[in-house]
């Protein structure tokens, strides 16, 4: 199996197949989701769905980078930058966890690992579009509150970084590993109340307002 992805082709068709492609793969996930099953929920003939993609993981993988790309610009869009910086981190913090916690969320990332390796470039494409955009979302937040004086930061890039990892604490290796694991929302606001308090405790201005 070579290392070059395949091209995707657009067509009239294309997002009617990506929707039935979706509403399968949320249903039975990738392995046991087949052409067959996603060509009849989006209504196309499997000539036409192997038009759009003739690999099964291609597809997977434009769900996904299309899904942390929405992910991202409605975390985007929520977040009111003239809001005190810790209440933007706890809005933030909430997308995260929840994405995280999600079924879907967790059968990108385990295909997206799982693939890495074979198909590198649309691996480098998945991290592009969700886990680095998402970084580079919080940035321009850190960038405002840095200006505010509500946050010293050096290394911007570096402190969205720490933050996304830090949404991640505890969860992201229980739901990966241990999938069955139930996950509370306790669990949910303890990860969430322990990033932004961290984060701050690190990076807060101490006197804020007065940089």
């Amino acid at each position: 199996m070579g290392a070059k992805p395949q091209l995707i082709v657009k067509g009239r068709k294309f997002e009617q197949v990506l929707d039935g492609a979706r509403t399968v793969f949320m249903r039975d996930g990738y392995e046991r989701a087949s052409v067959d099953d996603i060509a009849r929920e989006a209504g196309v003939s499997k000539a036409t769905l192997y038009a759009y993609f003739p690999d099964k993981r291609l597809l997977f993988l434009e769900i996904a980078s299309s899904e942390c790309r929405r992910q991202a610009e409605d975390a985007g869009d929520m977040l009111d930058l003239g809001r005190p910086i810790a209440q933007i981190l706890h809005l933030a913090a909430e997308r995260i966890v929840s994405f995280l916690m999600s079924d879907f969320g967790q059968r990108i990332y385990r295909i997206a690992v799982a693939e890495s390796e074979n198909f590198p470039a649309l691996a480098q494409e998945f991290y592009e579009s969700g886990p680095k955009l998402v970084r580079d979302r919080l940035a321009e937040c850190l960038s405002n509150g840095v200006e505010r004086g509500e946050l010293v930061i050096d290394d911007i890039p570096f402190a969205a970084a720490q933050f996304a990892q830090l949404c991640k604490a505890d969860l992201h290796d229980r739901l990966i590993f241990s999938p069955s694991q139930t996950v509370t929302l306790k669990d949910h606001a303890r990860v969430i109340n322990g990033a932004v308090e961290m984060f701050m405790a690190r990076y807060g201005a101490k006197d804020p307002g007065k940089a």
